[in-house]
Parts: C-alpha cells; structure tokens; sequence
C-alpha cells in the first residue's frame, strides 16, 4: 500500500471517485493523527500537495471518527472526496460498516461495503444542505472572473449559492462546449470566492434529466480545478431538490475531471425530505509509490 512517513503521522495516498489510480481526486489520508496540531497537519497538507487531506482521530467507539480536512493553504470545513478516500482505505483496513464522521460542518453519516470483485466503495450522506441567491454585484463579479458572459448560463440553471457541508456558488453552463473552455483570473476568482466564503465554483452542464457535467474551480485551496468534489455534487443535489429542478428520490450521476485528464463519477442519490441530507457515492483506490 502507497504510504508516505512524516514524523507522528503515516499518510496514505488515495484517489477517489474512480476505479483506476488514472482518474479521480487524489487525496492524502491520515488514519491515526492523535498528537498532531494545526500546524503538522497543515505542513503535511501542503507537502502532499493534494487538493485535501484528511486527519482522522479515532473516537472511544470505533465508529465514531473526529474528522478535519486540510488544503495545502487552509483548512475547510468538509470535503466529500476526502471523506470517500478516507472510508475506503479504513475499511480495507479495519472492514467495511457504517462510520460517523465528526466534522467542522456537523455530523456525517458514512457507510462502505465490498463488491463481489473487491472493490470498496462508500457513501457519505451530507449534512442538510442549503440553497441561497449571490448576493448582489456577485453574480456579474463572478461571471468577469469566470471570463463568461451572461449568454454563457444556462437557462434552467439559475445562479445560486449551495451548501451542504461547504459553501459552493452554483452556475450552469448553456453548452458542453461553455463548461470545456474554462480559462479564468485566478487570483479575482479567488479573491471574491474568499471574501464569499466559497470552497469551490460549482460550474455544471445538465446533459440528460439526470446526468450532468461538472467542473470545480478551487483557488482558496491553490488548485486550478478539482478533478472531483463530493461536497459540491451534494450541494448540487440539494439545490436541484430545492429549486424543484428534480422530481425526488431520484439517482443523478456526475461526471467530473473528463476535460483535465482525470475522469471521476460522482453517484448522487436525492431523497425526497425536504432539507435532509444528500448521499454522494463512490469508489477510491490506493495510489502507487511515487
């Protein structure tokens, strides 16, 4: 198993979201960081250099896990491809079940089985996600960083601001073509999306009624683009249920990181109670050495 030493912490490399150590969001994991502060997990965070890493402490109960995530720059509240890699590489260690992870954005249900070929896969099901409009002057901010027009939108996506876990502004592509020429000022959508609060840019195309096409631009965390982004698909999970784009429960699937070189599927399962949680499923895979 690809594992990378640091003093009082042994990080694991995952990447999650595929099958296939080509695809997917890598993710640094910690299973055991009893002992390290905030100043150890946010040096190893930036010498992973992922887009996350994720710190677990291991509670009195077995399933109980205190949980926090670091970007190579910051922490955040919660991170969706980090939890699922974090699962998977617990479970082909200690078994598959149900977890509850303790996070800074509340509790998160996470439970993972094993396929007849192996394979781990788990499923996280968000905290209760939350659907606001940008305010104003950030939507024409967003659109200048972005380098879009106002014709670049789609028009059965309205603009939004999501959470369900971490804080997503939420934008619909007009075209395939719009979502796959992502060229934008990285420092002014940086800049806005800190002052916002913002984890990433949640910029999505719907192809069919339940599939869609997604891209994360992530400067707050000194990445250009996530590959794949578990807490934006649940944001966008519940937005659609809020703005009653889907007709609950229903199953969508995301496609992310095709235009990057990185394919992931993001399984997103909507449940029909308003303001509950958002289950986001998915694989992950060790990473080789190096």
């Amino acid at each position: 198993m690809a594992a990378c030493k640091y003093p009082c912490m042994d990080v694991l490399r995952y990447t999650a979201f595929t099958t296939v150590p080509e695809g997917g969001n890598p993710a640094g994991v910690v299973l055991d960081a009893r002992g390290a502060d905030d100043a150890a997990m946010q040096r190893v965070a930036a010498e992973v250099g992922y887009s996350e890493t994720a710190f677990l402490f291991p509670g009195a109960e077995r399933a109980e896990l205190l949980v926090r995530y670091f970007s190579p720059l910051a922490e955040v509240p919660f991170c969706g491809h980090a939890t699922i890699a974090s699962a998977v590489a617990y479970a082909e260690r200690n078994g598959p079940g149900s977890l509850r992870y303790s996070t800074a954005a509340g509790p998160v249900a996470v439970r993972t089985s094993v396929a007849a070929d192996g394979r781990v896969t788990a499923t996280l099901v968000s905290v209760p996600p939350r659907t606001t409009e940008p305010a104003p002057g950030d939507l024409d901010e967003l659109l200048a960083a972005l380098r879009w027009s106002p014709d670049d939108l789609a028009p059965d996506l309205p603009p939004r601001v999501a959470f369900a876990g971490a804080w997503h502004a939420v934008l619909g592509a007009a075209t395939r073509e719009r979502l796959a020429a992502l060229d934008y000022d990285f420092d002014r959508l940086g800049a806005l999306m800190a002052a916002r609060g913002w984890t990433t840019v949640a910029l999505v195309h719907r192809s069919d009624e339940h599939t869609f096409h997604a891209r994360n631009p992530f400067p707050p965390g000194g990445v250009v683009e996530d590959p794949a982004t578990g807490a934006a698909a649940a944001a966008l999970g519940g937005y659609l249920r809020e703005l009653g784009w889907v007709t609950p429960p229903v199953a969508l699937t995301v496609h992310q990181g095709d235009d990057m070189g990185r394919p992931s599927v993001l399984a997103v399962d909507v449940p029909a109670e308003p303001g509950s949680g958002i289950a986001v499923s998915g694989s992950a895979v060790a990473l080789p050495a190096g």
